[in-house]
């Protein structure tokens, strides 16, 4: 018995969701790319150099730059546009990473050379990332896909490449050489570039024009400031995920190691619990990219947000076993991830699409402030103070932070932009 031929409208919608489709693997694949040159480099590093300081100097040459380009590239990405921003910015981070091992074999790659080298890798994947999120509406509508939905695939797409990535690097560094690693990792980028090269139209994510676009430089960069500043929905947002960020920040790196040797649990625990997390997120996200086209979105934030950050930090500090924590750590995962949806939703909603870039890059940054910061001032109160107290007062922190929807009326607004096509209040 032979299957149904397709009919001409299963054909032209399955062209509609390609582009869309296009979009969540290239982010997959780059995403996973780079967790897993997060792990190589280092690796290769240490192993060649056997130097910590000069490890952590490459790491930071690549997340200095990533960082500084999601805040600063937005003008230029809408110049060129957001799809050929996104395709060419991830080829040349594939051919970045492959310049590593060609000097290498060739005995050119100086410590110096190699800073430059990654960092160059770092501020055009920072691009790419840039020009990839603005696609986001533009494929959603083509497909017929609600908004929220296809912010959560966006998020989760984010979530399950750094989930994979770690466990990838680990098997490539365990049969193939570093040097290997990367070319394998560089290839993949331009598998990425390709997939929005070649199935993303070119009207989708065009360059933008009109006098904005002549606008100097810092010009454009100061309007997209200055368009959050006056969007009280947008802002109090961010702010609301900036300080969260900085209380979280220090949760792998100090708090969950810290936790560990203090009730002397095998130092796998702290991986099992972090790896808890990342998988209720990424379960998170993907539930409520199929739930929050029909919930109230306030409702998902709020009680999202609520319920994602502080029983972590309590759990910790009530309990010296793994499983009850992991339990409670996987539980918040789900919650938080349930947020990815509105979040993205709201952006694409309340900005306008010619702005896009530039106040998406403001918004990631701002809300990423407080994560250089945080493993440092976690170390600090748990040095001064101890364990236990510093989890109790960082824990109660977030619960009254995660009150903030409850209070303020201005986020009730989550949950007025139109859905359908109605016009949004700023």
């Amino acid at each position: 018995m032979t299957a149904a031929e397709p009919t001409t409208a299963e054909i032209a919608a399955a062209r509609r969701r390609l582009p869309l489709a296009a979009v969540l693997a290239a982010y997959v694949v780059s995403v996973t790319c780079t967790a897993v040159s997060a792990i190589a480099i280092p690796w290769f590093v240490l192993t060649t150099t056997g130097s910590a300081a000069q490890t952590g100097l490459v790491v930071t040459a690549e997340m200095a730059p990533y960082v500084l380009m999601q805040a600063t590239a937005g003008p230029a990405v809408e110049r060129f546009g957001p799809r050929r921003s996104s395709w060419t910015a991830n080829l040349a981070a594939g051919v970045a990473l492959l310049v590593v091992p060609v000097l290498y074999v060739n005995g050119h790659l100086g410590f110096g050379a190699l800073l430059v080298v990654i960092a160059c890798a770092g501020a055009f994947r920072g691009v790419a990332d840039c020009g990839s999120a603005p696609l986001v509406p533009a494929v959603a509508r083509l497909a017929g896909v609600p908004l929220e939905r296809a912010a959560g695939l966006h998020a989760s797409a984010s979530q399950g490449g750094q989930l994979v990535g770690a466990p990838i690097a680990a098997v490539l560094l365990t049969v193939i050489s570093p040097p290997t690693v990367l070319i394998v990792s560089g290839g993949a980028f331009f598998v990425a570039a390709m997939l929005v090269a070649l199935c993303v139209p070119r009207t989708v994510g065009a360059p933008a024009a009109g006098d904005d676009v002549a606008d100097p430089y810092l010009r454009r960069l100061g309007a997209g400031l200055a368009f959050l500043a006056r969007d009280r929905v947008l802002l109090g947002v961010v702010v609301m995920v900036a300080v969260g960020n900085l209380l979280n920040a220090g949760l792998a790196s100090v708090y969950l190691p810290s936790w560990v040797r203090e009730h002397e649990l095998p130092v796998a625990a702290v991986g099992t619990v972090a790896g808890g997390f990342s998988l209720g997120a990424l379960a998170g996200s993907l539930v409520g990219a199929w739930v929050a086209p029909r919930v109230n979105r306030w409702a998902l934030y709020s009680f999202g947000f609520l319920l994602g950050g502080a029983p972590w930090f309590l759990a910790l500090a009530v309990s010296d076993e793994v499983v009850p924590v992991l339990a409670v750590v996987v539980l918040c995962g789900l919650a938080m991830g349930g947020i990815n949806p509105v979040l993205g939703a709201v952006q694409y909603e309340r900005i306008p699409t010619e702005m896009l870039p530039r106040v998406l890059g403001a918004v990631k940054s701002l809300a990423w402030l407080g994560l250089p910061l945080g493993p440092l001032v976690a170390g600090v109160l748990v040095d001064g103070v101890g364990l236990v107290p510093t989890l109790w007062a960082v824990g109660v922190a977030y619960a009254v932070l995660a009150l903030t929807p409850f209070v303020v009326p201005s986020f009730r607004l989550l949950s007025s932009a139109g859905r359908e096509g109605r016009s949004v209040p700023r």
